[in-house]
């Protein structure tokens, strides 16, 4: 392969997150010993927050009244198109039942988990769409109880626009908390929750330690790092299109790795040669987020051949990735390692974040190589189940249990065995 990295970025630097798992693991310890009452002292200490815990009917309508018409309609639009995509999926999930031998059916079922919680960041953003994505596919999936949680800020608590999606899209519980504590809340049932038995959505690097430790005890989306993005692009694409959506995607974090790959060596340079003055144009804080991320995390890579530009990919295993290119079919037969796909110069990882349908929640840090994002098949089990007549019993004793006895469990063997026809010689 002939590929040039006209920007490359620096060395990760290594790091420590031995601090990180020792703070996440003591707060989980408090949180499992002391229960409610060390979820309100973290809450105070860490985000200061002295109101209640649990979110009202009376507080939770009082928000959605003070959320603008305009605003409320475009997350309708919003909410509506994930739940018909979600719905989409839903209807992808199959139950079957086959009969394997004479005498032996076997099928498969789809069950929703009982309980879900759903984490929607906040900090330096409102992550309204987030709410959206976790809460809408877990009520489409079917799941009996969902409790929503998300950081308060001090005296306000959480975000009108963000209590407003949570209630749009069915959020039986809305807790005022953030951070581990929320995570740790949801998966022990405190506060009225139901105990989860999945939690999803994007955090920061506590909330994601917090998920990783409790995996098993619960499930999880996925383990998640920092997001990321690449763009493909020829030369018909516009300069300043792409340009933009990679600075738009530098915004999410100063760790939010951006790659460009193309085999147009005027649009690379191109690309370079506005970045900054783009980046300019935002206001601060992003501004100042997006300029380190495009420092330190963007590549630029020229590639000879559409080929290789896919093989790039391919091994980057992107959350987000973005083809603007003349021949959108053979990409889309190509490409095999992306979280979500963006065709065409007229689509964007911005649709997909906020409004489009797909879901946001998507894995990140290669992990696209082996797994997609969330959708209402997280939700829910694939389960088994067979029965036989005595004739097929009489059949699969025989075999278990000379099986059984090969492999020295006898207890096995037996009660096999006490499933053979009565001998009629």
């Amino acid at each position: 392969m002939a590929i040039t990295y006209l920007k490359k970025a620096a060395p990760r630097p290594a790091t420590e997150n031995s601090d990180i798992r020792d703070i996440v693991a003591v707060m989980l310890h408090n949180i499992q010993r002391e229960g409610e009452e060390a979820v309100r002292r973290y809450a105070q200490t860490l985000d200061g927050w002295t109101g209640d815990i649990v979110l009202s009917d009376e507080e939770r309508a009082a928000a959605c009244a003070r959320v603008p018409q305009d605003l409320k309609e475009d997350i309708q639009f919003a909410h509506a198109n994930i739940r018909r995509f979600a719905e989409a999926q839903k209807a992808t999930l199959g139950e079957c039942e086959v009969e394997i031998i004479p005498g032996l059916i076997a099928g498969q079922k789809q069950i929703p988990v009982a309980s879900a919680g759903c984490y929607v960041p906040g900090g330096r953003y409102s992550h309204i769409a987030s709410a959206l994505m976790t809460i809408t596919t877990a009520k489409v999936a079917g799941v009996n109880h969902i409790t929503a949680v998300s950081p308060t800020r001090p005296d306000v608590g959480i975000p009108d626009a963000i209590v407003y999606a949570m209630d749009l899209c069915g959020a039986d519980l809305i807790l005022n908390i953030g951070g581990v504590q929320a995570i740790a809340a949801m998966a022990q049932g405190l506060f009225g929750a139901q105990p989860a038995d999945i939690l999803v959505g994007p955090g920061n690097a506590y909330v994601a330690e917090a998920k990783r430790m409790l995996f098993g005890e619960v499930g999880i989306d996925m383990f998640a790092g920092p997001t990321d993005s690449l763009v493909i692009a020829d030369q018909s694409a516009d300069i300043k299109t792409v340009a933009w959506d990679l600075v738009s995607q530098a915004e999410h974090g100063a760790d939010s790795p951006v790659w460009l790959v193309t085999t147009c060596k005027n649009l690379a340079q191109g690309v370079m040669a506005i970045a900054e003055d783009l980046i300019r144009e935002l206001p601060e804080p992003n501004q100042t987020v997006a300029r380190q991320s495009w420092a330190d995390r963007a590549e630029v890579m020229l590639c000879d051949t559409c080929e290789e530009a896919a093989g790039v990919s391919d091994r980057y295993a992107p959350e987000h990735l973005q083809v603007q290119d003349e021949d959108l079919d053979w990409w889309l037969g190509r490409l095999s390692a992306y979280g979500s796909l963006f065709l065409g110069k007229e689509t964007t990882v911005s649709f997909g974040d906020k409004t489009s349908g797909p879901n946001h929640v998507l894995p990140t840090s290669g992990a696209a190589r082996y797994t997609g994002g969330l959708s209402v098949h997280k939700f829910t089990k694939t389960v088994t189940w067979q029965r036989c007549s005595a004739e097929a019993a009489d059949e699969l004793a025989k075999r278990t249990a000379r099986i059984s006895r090969m492999e020295g469990m006898e207890g096995h063997a037996r009660a096999a065995e006490l499933r053979l026809l009565p001998d009629k010689g």
